[in-house]
């Protein structure tokens, strides 16, 4: 993606002049053009209550016990040839194939917190709800930045290329507390690193892409916990080359894609960076420019374009970086059965699930 203005206007949310009088009671966007956003809707009881549970064959028989005794019925296996009837479907699973995606799909819910593979995989339904599994992710992944950083400010890296050359140095150690990390995402997962790093004395910079359904420009930004300030991305350039470390929790949708180019990281001034969000996300030829001149000062990827990276891939050879094969924050099954019965109690009551995935946004 072009880090011109226009597309750095796309990615904060700014899409044009909004409206003098946006309609009441209703959620703004930016992305709407000023018309209220209609929110996805929720399968009816009827509908629901006749629905055929389909998991991916993959789930584990205990999870899957889970799931029948939530919803109270017998599973089948999801698989690319539909059930017989005209029953609607309730999905369970990490990928739906093109023949289950009709109108007969009343509901999927993904076991994985990044939904882009999903969506990327044919036309949504669009009356279908999507909603995805977080569970204790944030908690992991804010633990899997801060131990990277940590481990940078006590030089293990360095300690252990001496402990392997049986060398004795002496190293200086450096303090987390007082820096500025800037955060790429404020949602669910940025907001826990956020946290965790606020609690060690680190300065949080929170960087939003949009505003979701947030207050009409003009109106005081709300500020998550766990963030000193938020900044919109069109207005990210001086806070770049302020950070000690760059953290990306961003999901790849369309807006995103490229997002980290050359642009940003000609911003950077010896930062690190930490990738937790999606591979696609940075442009792995800039990136490895600025490891080169210094502008970047490590990396540390947790993700990538392409996964997994074969052994001959140059991923391997970039310069002080470490890859750490897409492990900071996998979901168990515990976090799939919790997610999916707070949803299923929503949705029962008739209220939309706060893991609802915006089939238009992608996340």
């Amino acid at each position: 993606m072009s880090e011109s203005s226009g597309a750095a206007n796309a990615v904060s949310g700014s899409s044009g002049p909004v409206p003098e009088n946006p309609v009441a009671g209703q959620p703004y966007s930016p992305l709407a053009c000023g018309l209220p956003v209609p929110p996805p809707s929720l399968p009816a009881a009827g509908a629901l209550a006749l629905a055929r549970l389909l998991v991916a064959p993959s789930l584990d028989a205990g999870l899957v016990g889970e799931l029948e005794r939530i919803t109270g019925r017998r599973a089948e296996p999801l698989t690319d040839v539909p059930p017989p009837s005209d029953a609607p479907l309730l999905c369970v699973g990490d990928a739906l194939p093109g023949t289950l995606r009709t109108d007969r799909l009343l509901w999927f819910h993904s076991v994985n917190a990044g939904t882009d593979p999903l969506l990327a995989g044919g036309p949504w339904p669009a009356p279908a709800l999507l909603t995805r599994t977080v569970g204790r992710m944030g908690e992991r992944i804010a633990q899997y930045v801060l131990g990277w950083m940590l481990a940078e400010c006590q030089s293990v890296p360095e300690f252990t290329d001496r402990h392997a050359r049986a060398h004795w140095e002496r190293l200086p150690s450096e303090l987390v507390a007082g820096q500025t990390a800037l955060v790429y995402g404020t949602g669910r997962i940025g907001a826990a690193v956020g946290r965790l790093l606020a609690a060690c004395g680190v300065r949080t910079v929170g960087v939003a892409r949009t505003a979701r359904y947030g207050p009409a420009p003009g109106t005081a930004r709300v500020v998550p916990p766990g963030f000193d300030r938020v900044i919109g991305a069109a207005e990210d350039t001086g806070a770049l080359g302020e950070a000690r470390w760059v953290i990306s929790t961003l999901p790849l949708t369309a807006a995103t894609e490229g997002f980290f180019g050359a642009g940003r990281f000609a911003a950077l001034r010896g930062a690190t960076f930490v990738n937790v969000g999606r591979g696609a996300t940075v442009d792995m030829g800039a990136l490895e420019a600025a490891l080169r001149d210094g502008r970047v000062r490590r990396a540390v990827l947790d993700v990538l374009p392409a996964e997994p990276a074969a052994p001959q891939d140059p991923v391997w050879k970039l310069p002080r970086t470490v890859i750490t094969s897409h492990s900071a924050g996998i979901t168990t099954d515990e976090d799939i059965a919790v997610d999916f019965a707070a949803c299923w109690e929503d949705v029962t009551a008739g209220r939309r699930p706060g893991l609802t995935v915006d089939t238009g946004r992608g996340y």
